[in-house]
């Protein structure tokens, strides 16, 4: 995507309601989580706690 394209999208983002940006939160969230990066990282997650390693959630790194 082009540097003016994405600057448009982020104007259109811009004009919209607050459901509406909750929409789009809610769409790209489900892409990510959708990616084989992110089920990647979710199984050695997953794989890690099954093996007793735990963290507290202070410790727990912020999602992105």
């Amino acid at each position: 995507m082009s540097t003016i394209a994405m600057l448009q999208m982020k104007q259109q983002l811009s004009k919209m309601s607050e459901k509406q940006r909750q929409e789009i939160s809610a769409f790209l969230h489900r892409l990510k989580q959708d990616s084989p990066a992110w089920k990647k990282e979710m199984s050695r997650r997953m794989a890690e706690m099954d093996a007793g390693k735990k963290f507290k959630l202070p410790k727990i790194p912020a999602r992105d």
